[in-house]
């Protein structure tokens, strides 16, 4: 077994079958398959089912999946380790983020990481919720995690570290009519159109529970991706209720924002594994733990200083 089987096994599973994995890896596919069919030959088990003209994983090839990434990110902190000594730091840092951290704090976090190693690329894969981001860690696909939740989040096997939490604020475009009020009030709400995420987000909770006080509002859009939401609202949809982070961005856009009266506050923290991280991965962490909460109605008002 050497790392350029598990590579290959790694892409198979990663894009859904031998023929996307061999476009990724600019291979042939039938050196693909020679790969594979030699690494299970010297493992003495299949790792796909074929099935049709597709390939299902099997239990050893899901068993496998683990232990080759992390050969493979050992792999890689053995070069940036030698690199590091040389004084360099390259290479890149993979993080999971759900939708609102990876408005913010993941862009203030990047461009103070970027400034200080540009040598080093920042992925950021998707994940919805907590326990979508722990799960990529503990999988081996990335290292760090950007995880927002009514509460500051414990799961266990991960290493967790607080970075701030961010009131609720009602946006709206800046040519509809907006409710009165800075905190807007829940009855103030009435006859409002809404754009929500799906139920189980806390953007979606405290409209729910503008609902349930009986205020007569209408859910004008339900969208999955909550990137969507303030293109909708600047189209006019509708209003919604975003984290302060989306805030800055809203206003650069051209949207009206006001606290909305909830106590409601989204907890972001920085997951990472508990066993050593690259070089990289631990140099994006050294710039988390030096964050400060930041104060985005602030970073609004400095925003248009500059203009």
């Amino acid at each position: 077994m050497d790392t350029r089987q598990l590579e290959y096994f790694l892409a198979v599973v990663d894009h859904g079958g031998f023929g996307r994995a061999a476009e990724a890896l600019h291979l042939a596919q039938p050196s693909l398959s020679q790969a594979i069919a030699g690494l299970e030959r010297e493992l003495g088990v299949p790792l796909f089912h074929r099935v049709g003209r597709g390939v299902v994983i099997s239990d050893a090839g899901t068993e496998l999946v683990g232990p080759a990434r992390q050969v493979l990110r050992d792999l890689r902190t053995a070069r940036s380790a030698v690199d590091s000594v040389r004084g360099l730091l390259r290479g890149r840092v993979e993080l999971a983020t759900m939708p609102s951290p990876g408005v913010e704090p993941l862009g203030t976090l990047t461009r103070s990481f970027s400034r200080e190693h540009p040598g080093v690329t920042v992925g950021a894969e998707a994940a919805f919720t907590p326990d979508e981001v722990v799960a990529q860690i503990r999988n081996g696909v990335c290292e760090l995690g950007l995880i927002g939740a009514p509460e500051v989040p414990r799961p266990p096997g991960v290493q967790v570290h607080e970075l701030e939490s961010q009131e609720f604020f009602l946006v709206g475009a800046g040519d509809v009519e907006f409710p009165e009020g800075d905190p807007v009030s829940p009855s103030a709400l009435a006859g409002a159109r809404m754009i929500v995420s799906p139920p189980g987000s806390l953007m979606r909770r405290i409209v729910d529970d503008v609902l349930a006080a009986g205020v007569d509002l209408r859910i004008a859009a339900e969208v999955a991706h909550r990137t969507s939401v303030l293109p909708l609202v600047l189209q006019g949809v509708g209003l919604a209720v975003l984290p302060a982070g989306w805030v800055p961005l809203a206003r650069r856009a051209g949207a009206r924002i006001a606290r909305i009266e909830h106590s409601a506050q989204l907890h972001i923290a920085l997951v990472s594994r508990t066993a050593a991280l690259t070089p990289t991965a631990s140099a994006f962490l050294a710039v988390a733990r030096g964050h400060r909460p930041a104060d985005y109605l602030a970073q609004i008002a400095s925003d248009s200083r500059c203009l």
